[in-house]
């Protein structure tokens, strides 16, 4: 089993939905940065989904993109991804990228799959890239048997959730709302259905994201998903209080996953 396989199947003996936060690597700065990651772990989230810093980050909102803005202005390279996959890994969690296709491609999916590895790397969720033009990816990813994860949304026809689900490995992330990353007042209520549509055409585990930001909305999407993804609410915790604001966040929605 790969590392998110292994998780998946410790959370359903657990009774509960992983928990997956997200920081971009080098924001504020580059230790600062891996000091929340830790921070979250330490707290109680799952997996660390490590953001690869990027000049276009179309998907993301405001919050995420301030940041990896000045991520990039302080100099963050890919080098320092591989750095906090690294020290995440050492803590015993899963430490997956999320990185845009562009400085996968730059780099060199073989290269960059074969130093993610080395560096202890879970696998890649790559938002911009679909299943059918991702066959170089994958190739490289399954040689070095790390997991693939795509995206599903909304407006996915039940073919579109098929092809992915044929493709991803680990989990299949599901956008619970259209539109760019952010957090919400109230979890979209296509969430749930989209998470269902996406069990009946594959055993992947399927994890949602986009919009929470709280252990009560944390604890509502677990009652229905596999895992729950958190970005810009960690974001937005880190540079308004620092590592300890990420820390308290992130004990808050690992109380709400554990919720019965």
């Amino acid at each position: 089993m790969t590392q998110l396989q292994e998780l998946f199947a410790r959370c359903r003996e657990e009774d509960r939905a992983a928990l997956i936060g997200y920081l971009p690597v080098g924001y504020p700065d580059v230790p600062t940065s891996v000091q929340a990651m830790v921070a979250m772990v330490e707290a109680g989230v799952d997996a660390v989904e490590i953001g690869i810093p990027y000049t276009d980050p179309g998907m993301d909102g405001p919050v995420i993109q301030v940041a990896v803005d000045a991520a990039l202005r302080a100099g963050t390279r890919v080098r320092d991804v591989f750095d906090a996959v690294r020290t995440v890994s050492a803590t015993g969690a899963a430490a997956l990228v999320m990185g845009y296709w562009n400085p996968i491609e730059k780099y060199g999916p073989a290269r960059f799959a074969g130093d993610l590895k080395a560096a202890g790397g879970a696998g890649a969720i790559t938002p911009d890239l679909v299943p059918e033009e991702a066959a170089r990816w994958v190739e490289a990813a399954r040689e070095h048997d790390l997991d693939t994860v795509f995206l599903v949304a909304p407006s996915s026809t039940d073919a579109r959730i098929d092809v992915v689900g044929k493709v991803a490995r680990g989990f299949v992330y599901a956008a619970s709302t259209m539109g760019v990353t952010g957090t919400r007042q109230a979890v979209g209520n296509r969430a749930e259905e989209l998470v269902a549509r996406t069990r009946a055409l594959t055993d992947v585990p399927v994890a949602v994201g986009l919009g929470v930001s709280d252990g009560d909305q944390a604890a509502e999407v677990a009652r229905f998903a596999d895992g729950v993804i958190v970005g810009s609410a960690l974001v937005r915790a880190l540079g308004d209080g620092g590592v300890d604001a990420v820390r308290t966040l992130a004990a808050d929605l690992a109380d709400g996953v554990r919720r019965r």
